[in-house]
């Protein structure tokens, strides 16, 4: 069995068995049109009370929304040169797996999907869709994609996404952000959220002593002495850059989560979803 065919078999197998495809608001909360305020009932969800009302009267409200006819769930994946890297599986896998867990929870919804490629420049897009076969496509694409010396432009996705995207989407942004994006404008429009590949050992390597290294974006080599000292100043760069980056998207209102290349993809999704 192929890589590509590994994927969706598992893939497809959590989402109408055991993940969280098997509740039918996995995405709750988009698609959503807000109609009046009531008095909370029993039962209510209490999400979607109105703070600031309730405060003033002294009593519970809820907004009441319309749902709309259906959610338009848009992936977009980052396949810079940096995601041709993994311990245990390459971070481009599990980009590719995550499309697929995805993919089928939005799909058995009922929802609309359409995917995206991404590098400094857009790769490739579907149309909005709720076909099985767009996801084979989509995810294939992806483990075949040839991510060496690729860069990454988050200016380029933002802004492509906001002019192609019409009407209000739920996008869900994969990549190992090693850059900081600026979603604020594309957050205004539309909810996105984040969700963050990476391997350990690119977070907290370990001491290799004298090593050539070649950079998969740029393709240049490095050279140095990987002593305890370089490796510890290397992951506080890293803890650091990772800091700003939540920073940023918090304050920009974007959800994120990050999974781990020996992580259950499912499991980290569900955490990211049940939080909705």
């Amino acid at each position: 069995m192929s890589k590509l065919q590994k994927i969706l078999v598992r893939a497809r197998r959590q989402v109408f068995s055991e993940m969280v495809g098997n509740n039918p608001s996995i995405f709750q909360g988009e698609g959503y049109d807000f109609i009046e305020l009531r008095e909370y009932m029993p039962g209510d969800d209490i999400r979607h009370i109105d703070w600031n009302i309730t405060a003033k009267l002294q009593t519970p409200y809820i907004k009441i929304f319309r749902e709309e006819r259906e959610l338009n769930v848009v992936l977009a994946s980052v396949l810079n040169g940096s995601v041709h890297f993994g311990s245990k599986k390459f971070k481009q896998d599990i980009i590719a797996e995550v499309n697929a867990l995805l993919g089928f929870s939005t799909l058995k919804n009922g929802d609309l999907l359409s995917s995206y490629i991404f590098t400094d420049k857009m790769i490739s897009a579907s149309k909005p869709s709720k076909k099985l076969h767009q996801i084979q496509k989509s995810v294939d694409e992806i483990l075949s994609f040839d991510a060496l010396n690729k860069q990454v432009d988050f200016k380029n996705l933002s802004d492509t996404l906001f002019k192609r995207l019409k009407r209000k989407s739920l996008v869900i942004i994969v990549g190992d952000f090693f850059e900081i994006p600026d979603f604020k404008l594309l957050a205004k429009k539309h909810e996105v959220i984040a969700v963050i590949v990476r391997d350990h050992l690119e977070e907290k390597p370990p001491k290799m002593g004298f090593s050539s290294l070649v950079d998969p974006e740029s393709g240049i080599t490095l050279e140095g002495d990987f002593n305890s000292s370089s490796v510890k100043s290397y992951a506080s760069r890293v803890a650091a850059h990772d800091r700003e980056l939540y920073r940023v998207l918090r304050k920009d209102q974007i959800r994120f989560t990050k999974v781990y290349t020996d992580a259950n993809v499912s499991v980290a999704l569900r955490r990211l979803f049940e939080g909705r």
